[in-house]
């Protein structure tokens, strides 16, 4: 801290000097300004003088402590370029010795197409996944680390878990059935009814979250007669919540849309309102995109849209999860979305024991109920994350423009709510959005972010929706 103290000024009009001085005065702490001009002018000319050296001393501080955000920046992860580097070759023998197999990993080269990429856009690897920088593999310095390449198309198509992975029953879900279905939260009108035709409604989350985030904030909130009229659909996507978390997918765009399609067969959807929040929202226009006969309306909020363009891919997880050490919700997405190895580490202490977790989370605070977002952070595989966020998210970004064009041609009414302070999906995302889909209506919520757009005010937006919906209830779809 620094201490205060007093500046006396001492002003003396001195006709005799043709130049002005401030001369410092040791022994009393003391300025004596000599000025060949009148008084009042020699004290304006004064406060000028220190107002512009205080402006100055800003500048200066902003600009170090810019310099100094970005030295502990640059340090924080060039350790992590490091230690992934490490933990690649140290997984590789973990994974040998209790498994009798190396993971395929991304560490080198893209070399071969793994799996499934067939050339498919829909069903193709993101480019950020070995588009990733590290200068450690670059430079070669942990040559050995580079040499981790795939194992038998991603383990010779085995469905179990990892050893890192939790294998309780909510979490273990689907590896052995492949067929095994997406978890889906029903509400359903009152048995008996007659009359008006139910309406159904398709809810689809956001990126490590669940059907939960529906069913805590929609669904409790919906009008008692709204309630006669729709039925309410909320999935856990492929990977996430209670649904399958196979290990031997890529979590690609169509791997998502197949699995969600066989919710619209199952229930016998005809025709469906979409209402999506986050990565959930690229989904949505793909879905929408192929079933533009029957979706009537779609409502995107927070949508991650970037207009697809040469190399769009890396510049989404540029956009998104940009190598920035604050504010600390950006560096944990850094962490998560550029670090493959340092992920999995966190996903082993964090998502396979959960129930740890939720047991001393428990203890700490046994009357109340475990809020629904923390449990939604540990029901994912660090796989399943991984590869929706880099196939969906960044590699599904180069498809939107063609989605958002068979919407257009389809008359689909798209819906856009935002809040204008998010900073995990900028608000530019849904300007630009606006500008492909000009018939889109943008709602741009003041003080809400990436999660406030929608739970703080659960009842705002549940009456936005039914307002949507009722205003639509007459559009027929083939």
């Amino acid at each position: 801290m620094t201490m205060p103290y007093s500046i006396t000024f001492t002003l003396h009009a001195d006709p005799l000097s043709t130049s002005q001085l401030l001369r410092p005065n040791s022994q009393s702490r003391s300025y004596i300004c000599v000025s060949s001009r009148p008084l009042d002018s020699a004290m304006s000319e004064l406060t000028f003088l220190f107002m512009d050296s205080s402006i100055l001393s800003g500048k200066w501080l902003i600009r170090f402590r810019t310099s100094l955000l970005d030295f502990v920046n640059f340090t924080v992860f060039l350790f992590l370029d490091f230690l992934d580097a490490i933990l690649c070759v140290i997984y590789r023998y973990i994974d040998q010795f209790l498994e009798g197999k190396t993971t395929a990993c991304y560490c080198g080269s893209r070399g071969e197409e793994r799996g499934n990429a067939d050339g498919d856009g829909e069903n193709e690897l993101s480019e950020t996944l070995y588009g990733r920088r590290n200068v450690f593999r670059r430079i070669a310095l942990v040559g050995f680390s580079g040499s981790c390449k795939d194992s038998e198309k991603m383990n010779s198509g085995s469905a179990w878990n990892r050893w890192s992975d939790c294998g309780c029953s909510s979490c273990v879900d689907g590896m052995e059935n492949r067929n095994q279905k997406l978890y889906v939260a029903v509400r359903e009108p009152p048995r008996g009814r007659s009359g008006k035709p139910k309406e159904n409604v398709i809810f689809l989350h956001g990126f490590v979250s669940s059907s939960s985030l529906w069913t805590e904030s929609v669904f409790p909130n919906l009008s008692e007669t709204q309630k006669l009229n729709y039925r309410l659909f909320a999935v856990d996507l492929l990977g996430f919540g209670r649904s399958p978390k196979p290990r031997d997918c890529f979590y690609t765009m169509k791997d998502h849309l197949e699995k969600i399609e066989s919710v619209i067969h199952q229930f016998g959807l005809n025709s469906f309102h979409l209402v999506a929040h986050s990565m959930g929202c690229l989904i949505a226009l793909a879905l929408a995109a192929k079933y533009s006969n029957s979706v009537k309306t779609i409502t995107l909020v927070a949508p991650p849209y970037f207009p697809s363009k040469h190399g769009v891919a890396m510049a989404v997880l540029e956009n998104l999860a940009a190598k920035r050490i604050w504010p600390p919700l950006l560096f944990g997405s850094s962490v998560m979305s550029w670090y493959e190895h340092v992920g999995r580490c966190a996903c082993f202490f964090i998502c396979r024991n959960h129930r740890i977790w939720e047991w001393i989370l428990r203890r700490i605070n046994p009357r109340s109920n475990i809020d629904f977002r923390v449990i939604d952070l540990t029901k994912h595989t660090h796989h399943s994350a991984w590869h929706s966020m880099h196939n969906v998210i960044c590699g599904g970004a180069k498809l939107m423009d063609g989605y958002l064009d068979e919407l257009s041609r389809a008359g689909v009414k798209i819906y856009i709510y935002h809040g204008d302070q998010d900073v995990v999906a900028p608000v530019e995302c849904s300007y630009n959005l606006k500008k492909k889909a000009v018939d889109a209506t943008v709602n741009m919520v003041k003080n809400a972010d990436h999660q406030t757009i929608i739970l703080g005010r659960e009842r705002e937006l549940t009456q936005d929706l039914e307002y949507i919906w009722a205003n639509t209830a007459d559009i027929e779809r083939a």
